[in-house]
């Protein structure tokens, strides 16, 4: 069950971290909630 656990915390932190949303303009979402908090 733990391996489980990790494997969804491996992806929860690629799809926020790294993998690129083309609905927010090509960026991650972490990117994206950055650029839109510097404005």
């Amino acid at each position: 069950m733990e391996e489980i656990k990790n494997s969804i915390d491996d992806y929860i932190d690629y799809y926020n971290n790294y993998r690129c949303q083309w609905n927010l303009k090509k960026l991650t979402p972490v990117k994206y909630r950055n650029q839109l908090l510097a404005v």
